[in-house]
């Protein structure tokens, strides 16, 4: 693919991804806000985005093998962890911005674990298997992942147990 093609490819694909995101996010406020058929365009609108990122990433060869797109995952995460997040916090602790604080702090915590799932995940599917977890608790409130029944309390934002989603 020529170069400028592929810059614009990824650009799209991050702006579609981006459209996805906020579109779902943007339907959960309406919902909460009582408005059902907002909630529900918004989200066939965020799954036509979604559509659109997934053939962006085909098109620029981004989808692998599990084995492979595992290891993406995991050196995703490896950045966020090592690089981005602590950045991204040191400048929001400079600039006194308490919400970015919080917001990189609990996505750092919650990306600890992430990198941690996904490189046990790559030695079973490399060994030919499929991962082997059991239910899934994610806290609505700051992203802390873990497997198993969910805490009375969350360990990074303290938000109770009824905040977390099980998967």
């Amino acid at each position: 693919m020529r170069e400028m093609t592929e810059k614009f490819l990824n650009e799209a694909f991050a702006g579609e991804s981006m459209a996805h995101m906020k579109y779902q996010h943007f339907a959960d406020k309406a919902e909460r806000e009582g408005l059902t058929e907002m909630a529900r365009m918004f989200r066939a609108i965020a799954y036509a985005e979604r559509v659109h990122a997934g053939n962006h990433l085909e098109v620029l060869g981004g989808l692998k093998s599990t084995s492979d797109n595992i290891q993406s995952c995991i050196n995703g995460e490896t950045f966020e962890i090592d690089e981005m997040y602590p950045a991204y916090n040191a400048v929001a602790k400079l600039q006194d911005e308490d919400g970015a604080v919080r917001s990189t702090y609990y996505a750092l915590e919650a990306e600890k674990i992430h990198a941690d799932w996904y490189k046990a995940a790559k030695e079973a599917v490399d060994k030919g298997e499929d991962v082997k977890v059991g239910t899934i608790q994610i806290c609505s409130v700051c992203g802390h992942t873990r497997e198993g029944d969910a805490p009375d309390k969350c360990p990074i934002c303290g938000a109770s147990k009824d905040k977390f989603v099980q998967f």
